[in-house]
């Protein structure tokens, strides 16, 4: 039981961004998520276009 107040007290201490900040880091958290998708895809794209080279020329 002691686990649940104290849970409680720390989520009542906490310091809980306002509704800009939370918009803010919406938006950045799209934005990066954007970006390393992008990264990935482009990343995929390459060793997939170099594996398939290796492969044409080694058959």
């Amino acid at each position: 039981m002691r686990f649940v107040l104290d849970t409680f007290r720390i989520l009542r201490d906490t310091a809980w961004p306002n509704r800009k900040q939370r918009w803010t880091d919406f938006w950045s958290v799209l934005q990066y998520s954007a970006f390393f998708i992008l990264v990935i895809f482009l990343f995929d794209q390459a060793v997939s276009r170099v594996f398939n080279l290796l492969l044409d020329f080694f058959q």
